[in-house]
This record gives structure tokens, C-alpha cells and sequence, in this order.
């Protein structure tokens, strides 16, 4: 009750937050995003200083104002104070807090006061919070929110509205609750803001039921708490939905996540994702630049691309990037892009499938025994030559295929593309699974599109039959790398399945009588059509032109 009630009440804040902006003619404009996700990130990492401060100073929580008790305090009892913390916790000194703001809210240029803090927050977090750019540049946690208000005789009063909303409750309650609570949180939060479609770097948000499937078949229930000290990686993180499931799998400090994403949104709004989930110790390593033709993460000795345990992704499937193609076709990539650079096609170039370029680079960014799960358009699992062909033949003859799940139609509900997740495990030299779940799920209405649904019992049923690696009829198949290569690198797992002949046992006389049946029909219907035809004739002869 106290979770419903306390997801109710952060629910109602982002629509106040929301409303705000509106009401200063902000509604739906580029910039609310920002507003919105740095108030609200602003509001949670003073709850959060609050909490961690009151756990180590019982006394703070029976104080009256736990602000004032922590502003009477000496400068070097503050820093111990932040010292005990941990680098998790922000850095926050006494003007930063909430309550400060909310009690000097009718000073002159309240705006500028209210910008100035939160920009001292962020350059005093710079070195835990801030994401990088692949050129070395840093994207700090907050910018000047009032000056997105054109209007500066305004700029007061918004900023006036935004701290009037923050005290009205805190998170302080929920913090010991599973951090998996934040997932829904997090969903909400972002739901305006990262839709599945959207200009040339389109960011797509996947469906809970394929994340929690691939973190499930990645790292199964037999290995969680045994596996320590690995990293993930995704090179197309979006807001970092798979990345976190897999994190919760592994537990999150037995993980460092890694990442890249072309789109600074998507990066601002992974680093808000990995502090909600207690992940704060990755924020480094979350850089905003072009995976394909700017990979970051290195090995520590030399220049060689870093080699990661797990790699999960749900690449962009179509996406011009003929502006750099000729680039990554190059001696440079051409060990990286081992099947090869997609063509430019004549028209439609926006339908490039750059997908392959990502399934490519995740397979040469794995270590020798590592895993990966990836999304893929279905398409790519028969493909009978190119590309797609060139990589599944790769994963075949190397033998580092774990298998496949095709997945039903319409799973994002804002793209007609079928698509199935291809796990790969370079210590996998045997028994490939093969898995159709096409028929699986429920078809809903999502605003003006249809989706499918997953149930949790066929969710569990997916990855139970995956781990089990069993073969289950007109639904999952086991195989061998021979068995694959002989049916041209299919990965279908319908091009597997046993036909199936029914036999019925019947008697001379019975045959005879079935087939006199079949005969005398036949004669009826030719009859018949024997008659239409002359019919028609008829009609036909009677037509006269006027």
C-alpha cells in the first residue's frame, strides 16, 4: 500500500512539473524534457542526501529542519558527514537544499538564485555525474532552466512554481524498497519524452518482456550471485532499459556498465536511469557519440576496442548514415565489419540497414567466453545471401550461438517489423535452440496502434524451454551446428519442425466409396460450370454497341 501510494503521489509531481511548463507555454515544447527530468532528478538527490545523512546522524531525523541542523554544523563536520556518504550520494552543501530555495523564494532574481544552485550542484558533481562526450567534452547534470522561459519577466514566478511543488513530499520513504520499483517510475517519467519514433536518430524504447527475456536467458537463476565483477555493454543504449534489467540480474555492484549512444537525450537520460538504480559508480563510463564510427571504450594497454562479458542491444533497423558510410568501408573498420559495409541504396537511404553494422560490432566486442543478446528485425534469420547470411554463417562455423527467439508480431507497438533476438555465447559448441514464439500473446490497442502483450506465464515459458535447452513440439527445436549449416544457416525455427503426415486406415471398399463420392462432386461442379459457361456466352452475344 505504502509503494502505491508513494508511486501515486511521484506520479502526481511529474504532472504538476508538467503542468507548470505548460502553463509558461513550455507544453510540449523541445525543451520541457529538460526541465522536467532536472527538476525532477534535482528533487531526488536532495531526498537521497537526506536519507543517507539521517542513516549515518539519527539525530538529523529528530530535528525539526535536518537542513538547519546540517547548516549549524561546522564546515569539517559537514565534509565528514559527506565522507561517510560514499561518491554515490551528491555533494550537496546547505544553499543546495530544497528548503533553502523554498525560504529565499521572494529574494530579487529568484531565477538567477535558482539557477546558480543547481549549476553549483553540477560542477561540484562534475567528475561522478557528468556523461562524456566521444570527443572528451562533458554534459553536466543540470543546465539554467529559467532561461528556456523567453520571457525573462517571468522567469522568477516559474521558478518560483517548480520549488513550491518539490516539498510536498519526499522519497526518502522508498529508498530501502527493491530498486526494480523504479522501473515503473522511470517509465512514466520519460513516457512523452521517448517515443518510438522521431528524426533521423530515432530512439525506441523496449518492451519490459523482451528486456526481462534477455536478462533472463543471459544470466540464468543458477548463476545470479555467483557472477562478480563483469561488464555490460550496449552500444545503442537509448535510456538503458535492457542495461538495467541485466544489471538487476548480475546485481548492481558486482557490474560496471558501459555504453554509447549517437543521442545526447538518450544519454542524459540513462545517467537519470542509473541513478535511480543505484548504479551511480557507471555514470563514467556512459559516453554520448557515434558507436559505429567513433567507438570510445578502449583497453586500457594500447588502442584496441575494449572486450566486454555481456552485451545487450536493440539497435536502430533502418537508419541513414550514408553521410559517413564510405568512412567505416575503410582498412580502419574492415576487422570490425568482418561480413561487410551495407550498400547506399538508390532511394530511400533512411532505410539503410545499419542494424547489421551494430550485430557486427557486438560480436567483436565480446571477450572470448562472453554473452550477448540482441534484437533483429526477423528478416535476418533466413536472409539467403549478403550481409545477414555472412554474420549468421560467422556465428555458426565459429561456433558461438546460444539461439534464437522469434518473437510475435507487433511487440513495439509503433512498428510493424517482426523481430527476434538472436544470444550469442562464444563458449556454446553445442545444442542450438531454436525458439517460435510468434503465437504467443494478446493483441491490444495502443492509442492508434496495435501491440502484443506477453503474459508472465509465457514470458517464464520462453525462458524456461531456452535454459533448459528442451524441445518442446510446434514451439522450440535443439540443433547442432551441422544441422544449421545443412539448412543454409537458417535460424527458424519452423524451417526445424517435424511435418507431420496423418494416416487414416482404411478398407478396399471404404477407399472405393470415398472416391466415388469425390467423383460424383467433380461431375456436379463441372455440370455447373458447364452451364455458366454458356450463360455468359449468352450475355455476351447479346451486348450491342450504341
Amino acid at each position: 500500500m505504502v509503494t502505491q501510494q508513494f508511486e501515486q503521489r511521484t506520479h502526481e509531481l511529474i504532472d504538476s512539473l508538467k503542468a507548470i511548463c505548460a502553463a509558461y507555454g513550455l507544453g510540449n515544447d523541445g525543451n520541457e524534457f529538460k526541465i522536467i527530468t532536472q527538476v525532477f532528478l534535482y528533487k531526488f538527490l536532495n531526498d537521497k542526501f537526506a536519507f543517507e545523512a539521517k542513516k549515518i546522524r539519527p539525530d538529523l531525523g529528530k530535528a525539526e529542519s535536518w537542513e538547519a541542523a546540517i547548516a549549524a554544523m561546522s564546515a569539517d563536520d559537514r565534509d565528514m558527514l559527506q565522507m561517510q556518504m560514499g561518491p554515490d550520494t551528491a555533494r550537496l552543501k546547505p544553499e543546495h537544499f530544497i528548503a533553502h530555495l523554498f525560504g529565499r523564494q521572494n529574494a530579487p532574481e529568484f531565477a538567477k538564485l535558482f539557477d546558480d544552485s543547481l549549476r553549483d550542484i553540477a560542477i561540484s558533481n562534475n567528475d561522478i555525474f557528468a556523461v562524456k562526450t566521444d570527443g572528451g567534452a562533458k554534459i553536466t547534470l543540470f543546465d539554467r532552466v529559467s532561461e528556456f522561459i523567453t520571457d525573462t519577466s517571468k522567469r522568477d514566478a516559474f521558478c518560483r512554481a517548480l520549488i513550491n511543488k518539490l516539498g510536498d513530499f519526499s522519497f526518502e520513504r522508498i529508498f530501502n524498497e527493491k530498486y526494480d520499483f523504479y522501473a515503473a517510475l522511470f517509465e512514466y517519467l520519460i513516457k512523452d519524452y521517448n517515443k518510438d519514433s522521431g528524426g533521423k536518430y530515432a530512439e525506441y524504447y523496449t518492451p519490459h518482456a523482451v528486456a526481462k527475456i534477455m536478462a533472463a536467458i543471459l544470466v540464468p537463476e543458477s548463476v545470479r550471485g555467483k557472477v562478480n565483477n563483469v561488464s555490460c555493454y550496449d552500444p545503442s543504449a537509448g535510456s538503458g532499459t535492457l542495461l538495467m534489467n541485466i544489471a538487476h540480474a548480475i546485481g548492481e555492484q558486482r557490474c560496471s556498465i558501459y555504453s554509447q549512444d549517437i543521442s545526447q537525450k538518450s544519454s542524459s537520460l540513462l545517467r537519470l536511469n542509473l541513478i535511480l538504480n543505484n548504479l551511480v559508480h557507471s555514470i563514467p563510463n556512459i559516453i554520448q557519440g557515434n558507436t559505429m564510427l567513433h567507438p570510445y571504450h578502449r583497453e586500457t594497454q594500447g588502442h584496441s576496442l575494449k572486450k566486454f562479458d555481456y552485451i545487450v542491444s536493440n539497435p536502430p533497423f533502418k537508419m541513414d548514415f550514408s553521410d559517413f558510410r564510405n568512412e567505416l568501408d575503410s582498412k580502419e573498420h574492415r576487422e570490425r565489419f568482418f561480413a561487410g559495409v551495407p550498400n547506399i541504396p538508390k532511394q530511400a537511404v533512411d532505410k539503410m540497414a545499419i542494424y547489421q553494422l551494430f550485430l557486427q560490432h557486438i560480436i567483436y566486442s565480446l571477450k572470448p567466453c562472453g554473452k550477448a543478446a540482441v534484437v533483429v528485425p526477423t528478416g535476418f534469420i533466413t536472409a539467403q545471401n549478403g550481409i545477414d547470411k555472412g554474420i549468421r554463417q560467422h556465428l555458426v562455423d565459429n561456433k558461438m550461438l546460444a539461439g534464437v527467439v522469434s518473437m510475435p508480431s507487433n511487440i513495439f507497438a509503433t512498428t510493424g517489423t517482426n523481430v527476434s533476438i538472436v544470444f550469442i555465447d562464444a563458449a556454446n559448441k553445442a545444442d542450438v535452440v531454436l525458439i517460435d514464439a510468434s503465437k504467443l500473446g494478446t493483441k491490444v490497442k495502443d492509442g492508434k496502434n496495435q501491440k502484443t502483450l506477453l503474459a508472465r506465464d509465457e514470458e517464464d515459458r520462453i525462458i524456461a524451454t531456452f535454459n533448459a535447452k528442451q524441445a518442446v513440439e510446434d514451439f522450440s527445436v535443439v540443433v547442432s551446428y551441422a544441422d544449421i549449416a545443412a539448412k543454409n544457416y537458417s535460424l527458424s525455427a519452423g524451417q526445424y519442425f517435424d511435418v507431420k503426415i496423418e494416416y487414416s486406415n482404411l478398407t478396399p471398399a471404404q477407399f472405393a466409396t470415398e472416391m466415388h463420392g469425390f467423383t460424383a462432386n467433380l461431375d456436379k461442379l463441372f455440370k455447373e460450370s458447364a452451364g455458366l459457361e454458356q450463360e455468359i456466352k449468352k450475355q455476351l452475344a447479346g451486348l450491342r454497341y450504341e
